[in-house]
């Protein structure tokens, strides 16, 4: 493997509901990262199928009105399957651009969507993908649970790379989870934020003694259209996701970011040998360990409803 590797970061804004036009966006961006010379691109939390911000689905407790119907269509019709042209088409421009994209979107699973992220190796396509595993808050009504079958981190020429979705980001156990793979690449695809995200993201990589990478979008009000129906604001300046993205070294320095209130991409480059040379004191499922008092038991077998 390389001793060092270029990375990015996007911080910019889905095109809401329209799987299309958000795909054309992501190929302009693996491309522009490519010029740089990046060689793994990060996309944020649901960036191709939409995250939802201020969206209620109609849904008061005790009764569902005919409207949040509707808005679920639209948001099912704009998320997209795991065989489709979008994915292809980001396939084929990993490959040209020989570079590994990481990309969180929406994925129809039957009638039930999931906030997924999906890994995709410029020479072997797609080799795995991650279903978010506990949806947080009212996200639990339009997002499927995934399970223990998905939370593999990925092999490839540049490491090991893993993603942990948002808020999954505080399940100590999940984290262990990815530590005890030797996860490398922590990629933190978010829609979070706020002050409090930069500071976790330092924990973590401190405690994984990992490079972590999040990606969040920058999104207003504007960027939907007018039949959005927001409870958060009509302003079209309004923002709804701020950005924040950053990238954090395996001591928790701050190599790049956080950025706020524009799109962009950062970059930063990685050193592989400081992976190792951070666990010289610490390693969260080595030396540091102790299986004996404390342990992670993990079921990893797909939940299916008829067997």
């Amino acid at each position: 493997m390389k001793p060092e590797i270029r990375v990015a970061v996007v911080q910019d804004s889905s095109v809401p509901f329209d799987a299309a036009a958000t795909t054309q966006k992501c190929l302009q961006l693996i491309a522009q990262a490519a010029g740089e010379a990046a060689e793994l691109v990060v996309f944020p939390e649901a960036f191709l199928g939409t995250y939802p911000k201020g969206m209620t689905f109609d849904a008061p407790v005790g009764t569902r009105l005919p409207e949040g119907r509707d808005d679920y269509l639209r948001y099912y019709d704009g998320a997209i399957d795991m065989t489709g042209p979008e994915l292809a088409a980001i396939e084929k421009s990993a490959g040209d651009n020989n570079v590994f994209v990481v990309i969180g979107i929406i994925e129809r699973g039957g009638a039930t969507l999931y906030c997924t992220v999906v890994f995709i190796d410029p020479v072997r396509g797609i080799i795995g993908k991650r279903r978010k595993l506990m949806p947080t808050g009212s996200e639990r009504l339009v997002w499927g649970f995934g399970d223990g079958s998905t939370l593999d981190v990925v092999d490839c020429s540049l490491g090991k790379v893993g993603a942990v979705i948002c808020w999954e980001n505080y399940m100590p156990a999940l984290r262990a989870v990815m530590y005890d793979q030797g996860i490398e690449l922590y990629c933190a695809p978010t829609a979070d934020s706020r002050d409090t995200w930069l500071p976790s993201m330092q924990h973590i990589a401190m405690e994984g003694r990992c490079y972590v990478l999040s990606a969040c979008q920058y999104l207003r009000r504007g960027d939907f259209d007018d039949e959005y129906r927001c409870v958060l604001s009509d302003d079209p300046d309004y923002v709804l996701m701020r950005g924040g993205s950053v990238i954090v070294g395996p001591l928790g320095e701050v190599v790049a970011g956080p950025i706020f209130d524009r799109s962009c991409v950062i970059y930063a480059n990685i050193d592989r040998a400081s992976l190792v040379k951070s666990k010289l004191d610490f390693d969260a499922v080595g030396h540091y360990a102790r299986p004996d008092v404390l342990s992670v038991r993990v079921d990893r077998e797909a939940k299916k409803p008829v067997r």
